[in-house]
């Protein structure tokens, strides 16, 4: 299992020097930042691409090729993320079984957009973070039974986000435990992992690990070693990146102590 950090201009300058050891960078689908990191690392693309909301008319399908041909990633990602806006009619925690289904054949077209000019084997699917009333992420789009439904039926694969279903789950007032042995974990084959912080009342990932945090990451490991959950390809430490959202939590120092802890659970856990 191979491990990625998000792309930043800390990041760059630590690898760079030396200082941290890394397999990849991941970046967004932006030529630019795929161009800059790949002068230092190879380059796990993570695309920006949505399922559940009918907007992948606008894609353009070249790009994508062209990123997925010259990195080499071995698999294209679609976020599983129904915004409300796209369903007006709908309260963000729906949970009505016509809802569902309206929702789930929306998702469906769109996953099969990709499946039927890449193949299933190539597409993975990522789990969104719910945030109830404080966000525009459909509850339906989180649900394990949907999730699950979708994988069985276009074959495709399962990129987890343990942040993601951390957050998830606590927005949804279930046990994170409970909620991670709903999801088809047999079919992961990308996962993601950063820091959660409750900020203004809010649970926000892509942040530090904190000392509450790591047990998680110890927990899913221990599931890879046993055999519980299948093996991926790549883990990616989801902290830092580049422009204003991204510059105030990509401080070196964190990149610098934590790189290191991540890669030794990786190497001590043989994977």
């Amino acid at each position: 299992m191979l491990l990625a950090l998000n792309y930043s201009h800390s990041a760059a300058d630590l690898v760079r020097s030396g200082h941290i050891k890394i397999d990849l960078f991941k970046t967004p689908d932006w030529l630019w930042m795929v161009d800059e990191a790949r002068s230092l690392r190879p380059v796990a693309v993570h695309y920006t691409l949505e399922a559940g909301n009918n907007e992948l008319g606008q894609v353009d399908w070249n790009l994508v090729e062209h990123l997925a041909r010259t990195t080499k990633t071995p698999y294209i990602n679609l976020h599983l993320d129904s915004k409300q806006r796209t369903y007006p009619w709908l309260s963000v925690n729906t949970t009505d079984t016509k809802d569902f289904d309206c929702v789930y054949k929306i998702i469906l077209s769109d996953v099969m957009t990709l499946v039927e000019r890449f193949g299933p084997e190539k597409i993975i699917i990522e789990n969104s973070p719910y945030y109830g009333d404080k966000g525009n992420t459909l509850r339906l789009c989180v649900e394990p039974r949907l999730i699950t439904r979708i994988l069985e039926e276009t074959g495709c694969g399962l990129l987890l986000d343990i942040s993601h279903a951390i957050i998830t789950s606590l927005n949804m007032g279930m046990d994170p435990l409970e909620y991670f042995s709903q999801l088809p974990v047999h079919k992961i084959k990308e996962l993601h992992f950063a820091g959660i912080h409750r900020i203004k009342g809010r649970w926000t990932d892509h942040l530090s690990i904190l000392r509450r945090d790591w047990r998680w990451l110890d927990w899913v490991l221990t599931r890879l070693i046993t055999g519980d959950w299948s093996t991926p390809w790549m883990l990616a430490f989801e902290y830092g990146g580049v422009r204003a959202g991204f510059e105030w939590r990509s401080k070196p120092d964190v990149i610098l102590d934590q790189v290191p802890k991540i890669l030794e659970r990786v190497m001590s856990a043989g994977l």
